[in-house]
């Protein structure tokens, strides 16, 4: 037998082959090219970040959903209510990266014209990661706010059934001589895509980020998925995670607690919702101003002297910034369970697997 052409774990693929891979599975199920490439390409980004839990391996959760129909291969973004500096959008059902940019480049145009761009977007998808949309908004000179809910991961403070979502929130500022800074987090100890990745690698999640169904703590991330993911600081990242739900559902007129579907459901309509805020960072601070004190800020914090066991301060983004520029130059490490996942999903689709690039020389991108 031939060996696999993306190779085992531990082998590096170059993330532009797999943006490529992306794009032709995406293409296959009738996604345009130009929507495809950007889904591929927030995919890929994440497991550049260091974060699988968002990264190739929604892959084929999004082609069953496709498959299925409850997730429009075509994305058509209505404009439901055009009010200058706010508006309000309806993804109708399609693709949740797709309807998110065009979201935040709504948000940055009116935050041309006015200073600040509000968009509330109704029945959109699954976007990835938050801060993929974020940085986009940063990048053009705002301050970047996304909010967005999901499926019922926690229980409200004091119950013991799941209504709330784990509903992640990005801020991404402009940056100095260092780049933007970026904090996207969920409400919940842990996102529930790493609970999903430490399933990929046959592994335990830590103690403290779950309980079974039964309310007893668990480390099978299997118990967990079906279980509870305990909030984050407590009842406070449950308060949180309900006025995200607030924002992104009851105010953006999409569905909310138990209404809203995860990714991983094949065929049911997600529902989800976003609230995205862009304030043009030039009509607030001197743009000079405010890189130095940003950068101050920056420098003050990195100089505070290390706990035991710290080797270094980061800031919000750091990480994935050096994480990035790592896989940039050598390649993406994929769990073995999504690489067979893969390439089950090239051979439904008649696409092509990218090689594993484990002998290659040079960049991987």
């Amino acid at each position: 037998m031939n060996p696999s052409p993306l190779g085992k774990e531990g082998d590096m693929i170059r993330s532009s082959d797999l943006v490529a891979f992306g794009t032709a599975v995406l293409t296959s199920l009738g996604v345009p090219e130009q929507d495809a490439a950007l889904v591929a390409d927030s995919l890929v980004t994440a497991d550049m970040w260091g974060h699988p839990s968002h990264g190739m391996l929604r892959l084929s959760w999004y082609a069953d959903r496709l498959h299925s129909g409850v997730m429009r291969p075509v994305t058509v973004v209505a404009t439901v209510l055009d009010g200058g500096a706010v508006a309000v959008l309806d993804g109708q059902d399609g693709i949740g990266q797709v309807v998110t940019a065009y979201a935040a480049r709504e948000a940055v145009r009116r935050a041309g014209e006015h200073g600040v761009g509000v968009v509330a977007v109704r029945d959109s998808n699954h976007f990835g990661t938050a801060a993929y949309f974020t940085r986009m908004m940063a990048a053009e000179g705002c301050v970047a706010i996304l909010t967005t809910n999901g499926s019922p991961a926690m229980a409200p403070w004091g119950g013991r059934e799941k209504t709330v979502g784990a509903n992640p929130w990005s801020i991404a500022v402009p940056g100095g001589r260092r780049g933007p800074v970026v904090l996207d987090i969920a409400n919940t100890t842990v996102a529930r895509g790493k609970i999903y990745a430490a399933l990929e690698r046959e592994r335990p999640i830590p103690e403290g980020w779950a309980q079974a169904a039964d309310g007893t703590p668990t480390t099978d991330p299997r118990q967990a998925i079906d279980g509870l993911i305990l909030p984050m600081a407590g009842h406070k990242g449950y308060g949180v995670s309900f006025m995200m739900d607030v924002l992104s559902g009851v105010l953006t007129g999409s569905s909310y607690a138990t209404d809203v579907t995860g990714p991983y459901v094949p065929d049911r309509r997600s529902g989800c919702g976003h609230l995205l805020f862009a304030l043009r960072m030039d009509a607030v601070a001197d743009p000079d101003d405010y890189a130095r004190r940003l950068d101050d800020l920056i420098d003050r914090t990195k100089a505070v002297p290390l706990a035991p066991g710290f080797t270094e301060i980061f800031y919000p983004g750091e990480i994935e910034d050096r994480n990035a520029e790592q896989a940039a130059a050598t390649g993406i490490v994929l769990p073995d369970r999504t690489l067979r996942g893969l390439e089950r999903l090239a051979e439904t689709c008649g696409v092509r697997l990218p090689n594993s690039s484990t002998s290659r020389q040079g960049p991987a991108s």
